[in-house]
């Protein structure tokens, strides 16, 4: 079944439309470059609406970070609307207009292709490799992938237009594809990755049409390139939900299409029992709750660390010092990792500062001990060794002293460094 082919008996042939009374106030919570872009299409001749996750977001009485905007203009016409745009993309073309530091994405109404269609382009899987098929309004709602997601908010009548039944799945909190699930997931395999996230993201459920193609399907995340998967690991466990993002991913077997050099270590006994992994999802949610900063490069040294140690160990059975077996399996890790994901190289350097630095720890003369506390990846470093106590009493002991040593004056920190020198006699 290809996209053209979906059936719509299940659809109304006609769109439920949300009045202002039905759907609550939109306009204090659009942005004012996003109204801006809507109302000069319209004044162009052309219709802009609202769409996606900003109109999800809204109905659901969250406020939304990012506003996207469909409209019948072709992308150049949208250019040639807004001196402060460029058209991106070869996939899909679209249309990015700058205000500042905001980004309003503009795409123009596609409609349903056919494999002759020089504008369209699939895989022998049904992957969808180039996809400029335009349209109208009526056929754009059959390209988004979920229901919730293919909903449009109309700035000039504050109406909320329907044609899949997003809002009732909004109100029952359910994760819905549009058409058959598998030709879906086939089109595009990332939106297995998205359904998973929009389900802990909005702590929804996914229907099991929708869930029981995934695990069979998984594989093909294999075809994605490793920059685009790059991007949506950043989304799944850099937005508050990692904990039950990565729960999902495993449940679903897609976890190791994204961090496969970690996840036989991590899948061999039960994923949802190791303390250390979700210790450091819970911890990075609980950061990005309280509005503090969070570093990818923390979670893929905590995915990444078990395959890196087996690694190391084989290199010192091997004879190697110490130092060269712990580069060695860094670059041995982090290279075939890299082939599955595009991690820049500012994150892989850190990654490996954090796992470098761990040996440090143990080294606590006053000399050495100051110089470790003055690196600039020391406090990284230190949430990562507390991180590992969890499995082991000695390191619980060593984190619990490098803990004291942050809080205390300089006497205090010479008392610290003689308990050692007494510890050590004995």
């Amino acid at each position: 079944m290809r996209m053209s082919e979906i059936d719509k008996s299940n659809y109304s042939t006609e769109p439920v439309v949300y009045g202002k009374d039905e759907c609550g106030e939109f306009q204090g919570l659009i942005s004012r470059a996003a109204l801006t872009v809507i109302e000069k299409l319209n004044k162009g001749g052309y219709n802009g609406y609202l769409v996606g996750g900003a109109v999800r977001d809204i109905l659901l009485g969250k406020t939304p970070k990012d506003f996207d905007i469909a409209t019948d203009a072709r992308p150049e016409q949208v250019v040639a609307l807004f001196k402060n745009s460029r058209l991106i993309g070869r996939r899909f073309r679209i249309v990015h207009v700058r205000f500042g530091r905001e980004i309003i994405e503009v795409a123009t109404f596609r409609a349903a292709h056919n494999q002759s269609s020089a504008s369209a382009k699939t895989s022998t899987d049904g992957q969808l490799l180039r996809d400029n098929v335009y349209g109208r309004f009526e056929d754009d709602v059959w390209r988004r992938d979920f229901t919730i997601n293919a909903l449009y908010y109309d700035i000039r009548d504050s109406s909320v237009i329907d044609y899949v039944g997003g809002v009732r799945d909004l109100r029952s909190n359910i994760i819905r594809l549009i058409g058959d699930p598998e030709v879906r997931y086939r089109e595009d395999p990332v939106r297995m990755l998205r359904a998973i996230r929009f389900a802990a993201k909005l702590n929804f459920k996914i229907t099991p049409s929708a869930s029981s193609p995934i695990s069979s399907l998984a594989y093909l995340l294999q075809e994605i390139s490793p920059a685009r998967l790059f991007d949506e690991s950043l989304k799944l466990f850099s937005s508050g939900y990692a904990s039950d993002s990565y729960k999902g991913l495993v449940e679903h077997d897609l976890f190791r299409y994204l961090y496969s050099v970690g996840s036989g270590e991590l899948n061999q006994a039960d994923p949802f029992d190791n303390k250390f992994v979700l210790s450091a999802l819970e911890n990075t949610d609980r950061r990005i709750k309280d509005g503090k900063s969070v570093n990818p490069a923390f979670l893929i040294a905590v995915f990444l660390w078990s395959t890196m140690q087996l690694h190391y160990s084989e290199y010192q059975r091997g004879g190697l010092p110490a130092r060269v077996a712990l580069l060695n399996a860094s670059d041995r890790t982090i290279s075939a990792q890299i082939k599955q994901l595009s991690i820049p190289k500012r994150l892989t350097l850190a990654v490996r500062e954090i796992w470098e630095l761990q040996s440090r720890f143990f080294k606590r003369t006053p000399k050495r001990a100051n110089r470790l506390y003055c690196h600039p990846r020391f406090r990284a470093a230190y949430d990562f060794l507390v991180l590992r106590s969890v499995d082991g009493a000695d390191l619980k002991a060593l984190g619990d002293w490098w803990t004291l040593y942050q809080e205390v004056d300089e006497t205090q920190r010479k008392n610290l460094f003689g308990e050692i020198e007494i510890q050590q006699r004995h």
